[in-house]
C-alpha cells in the first residue's frame, strides 16, 4: 500500500475508510479517486453493515481537491479554462462525481468521522454522508467561492437538504468557518465526540447500527435516501413496498423471537 491513498480496514462488521495524505491535509489526488473507486467495488462485493469515513492524523478530515501545481488534473483544468472549453471540465467533474456517487450509493450507512478541518470538497463529502460525528476542534468550511468556484461534488445540494436554503446560503455564499457547536445546532452534524475520540465515537455509532437487522437497515436507509424529493403518495407507496419485502424476507423472525424470549437478537448477514 502506498504511503498516500485511500485505506480500507475491516473491523468485524464495520468498514473503516481513511483518506490518507497528511502532508496535504488529506486533499485528494487523481490516484486517490481511483483508490476510492477500487474500494467501492470491493465493498460492493462483500458489503459490511456500516462504513466509517475519516481522515488520517489529527489535523484534517480532508481539504478537498488538491489544487497544487504538481497535480496533473490542475494543468488539464487550467488549459481548459484558458481555452474556455467545457468538455474537459465536464469530463473531470463527471469522473469524480461518478466515484463519489458510487461510494455513497453503497446500501449501508456511511458515517463521516470528521477528525479535523473539512474544507471545500472535504466539507461536501462529509455532508453527503448519511451521518456525521465531529471532533470538538474540527472546522467545516464550504470555501469554494473564495476561489471563484462553487460546490460541485453534490455538497451544495446535500447541505441545503440538511439545513435549509437560508442557512445553506449563509455558509456557502460567505465561505465562513463553522465550529462543531454551531454545526450541531444547525443540524449539519449529528454528534460531537470527546476530544480526540471521533473515530471511537463513530465506530460505536456504526456498531449500534450493525446490531440491527441488516436487511431492515438497508430498506430503511433506501427510503431515507430516495424519498426526499418524491411526492408524498409515491414515497409512501415505496415505503409500503419495501416493508412488504422486508417482512416477507423473514428477517423479523429473529428480532421478534429475541424480543419474546428477552434475549439479544442475532441477525444473519444478507
Amino acid at each position: 500500500m502506498s504511503e498516500a491513498g485511500i485505506l480500507l480496514e475491516i473491523r468485524q462488521q464495520i468498514a473503516v475508510v481513511t483518506i490518507k495524505r497528511e502532508d496535504k491535509r488529506n486533499a485528494f489526488s487523481e490516484q486517490m479517486w481511483s483508490d476510492l473507486e477500487r474500494i467501492t467495488i470491493e465493498l460492493s462485493k462483500d458489503t459490511p453493515r456500516a462504513i466509517v469515513l475519516t481522515g488520517a492524523g489529527a489535523e484534517a478530515f480532508s481539504a478537498g481537491f488538491d489544487i497544487s501545481p504538481d497535480n496533473p488534473q490542475v494543468a488539464t483544468l487550467t488549459e481548459a479554462i484558458q481555452q474556455k472549453r467545457r468538455e474537459p471540465v465536464a469530463v473531470f467533474l463527471n469522473n469524480i462525481r461518478r466515484v463519489i456517487d458510487g461510494f455513497l450509493a453503497l446500501p449501508v450507512p456511511v458515517i463521516a468521522a470528521i477528525n479535523g478541518l473539512a474544507y471545500g470538497g472535504g466539507a461536501e463529502l462529509a455532508v453527503r454522508c448519511d451521518l456525521r460525528v465531529v471532533d470538538p476542534k474540527a472546522v467545516i468550511c464550504f470555501s469554494e467561492v473564495r476561489l471563484g468556484l462553487m460546490p460541485d461534488l453534490g455538497g451544495g445540494v446535500a447541505l441545503t437538504r440538511l439545513i435549509g436554503s437560508s442557512r445553506a446560503s449563509d455558509l456557502i455564499l460567505t465561505a465562513r468557518e463553522v465550529r462543531p457547536d454551531e454545526a450541531l445546532e444547525l443540524g449539519m452534524v449529528n454528534r460531537i465526540s470527546e476530544p480526540g475520540q471521533v473515530l471511537p465515537a463513530s465506530l460505536a455509532l456504526a456498531e449500534s447500527i450493525a446490531e440491527n437487522g441488516p436487511r431492515a437497515t438497508r430498506c430503511a436507509l433506501e427510503i431515507i435516501r430516495r424519498t426526499q424529493d418524491m411526492p408524498a403518495e409515491e414515497a409512501l407507496e415505496l415505503e409500503k413496498e419495501r416493508a412488504i419485502d422486508l417482512i416477507t424476507s423473514g428477517e423479523c423472525y429473529y428480532g421478534i423471537s429475541a424480543f419474546m424470549t428477552k434475549t439479544e437478537p442475532i441477525f444473519p448477514d444478507i
